[in-house]
């Protein structure tokens, strides 16, 4: 426990949700998280996410953190430390540094449990159009079926992703047809955040 300091233990709560994301940063003899997603160690944390912080045999310590809209997150005994803009590994590593002022060998997890700082938008003739949270590796095939299916006006041999390239606009095709019979799969490609596709 918290040595000299009374801390009310904060019930933890996983955000359950379809976009659930299990990016861990992880520490020797931590715990791994259940049937976890396949992980992507570059994901750069961003305002909005939720994260998992758990301290081995410190429940105090362990709770469901928000990252606020400045990139930070506050902790017990560490107040504000700044989450956005570091992988998973990297926060991890920091926290484990700062915390090693109160214990002597503290073994940190960090996992991403809602991305909400990127997203991907749907346009036009979907069942759902909106904003997306995007999960890493998400295709463009994946992210359409996000939307609900296509309207019966939609054109889906015209499809196209509209993805910002080197400051300037770009243009991407997308056959609908074509890619989920195997005829075109290089169109598939993986999203970026701020990707709109639009279905005409």
């Amino acid at each position: 426990m918290l040595p000299s300091l009374a801390l009310t233990q904060q019930t933890s709560s996983k955000t359950q949700s379809s976009d659930k994301a299990s990016l861990v940063g992880n520490g020797n003899g931590s715990k791994e998280p259940d049937n976890p997603v396949p992980s992507d160690p570059n994901y750069v944390i961003g305002p909005q996410d939720t994260l998992d912080i758990s301290v081995w045999k410190e429940p105090d310590l362990t709770r469901a953190v928000p990252v606020r809209p400045d990139g930070k997150i506050s902790l017990p005994l560490l107040d504000d430390v700044q989450a956005g803009g570091l992988t998973p590994a990297q926060l991890r590593a920091d926290i484990t540094q700062r915390l090693k002022r109160y214990f002597t060998d503290p073994r940190v997890t960090v996992i991403v449990t809602t991305i909400g700082s990127q997203r991907i938008y749907l346009m036009g003739e979907v069942t759902r159009a909106g904003a997306y949270p995007l999960v890493p590796g998400m295709t463009l095939l994946q992210a359409l079926s996000s939307g609900g299916g296509f309207t019966q006006f939609a054109n889906t041999k015209n499809i196209y992703l509209l993805r910002v390239e080197n400051g300037k606009q770009v243009k991407h095709p997308f056959n609908y047809k074509d890619v989920v019979n195997g005829k075109n799969p290089a169109q598939n490609i993986v999203l970026k955040a701020g990707d709109t596709i639009v279905v005409p």
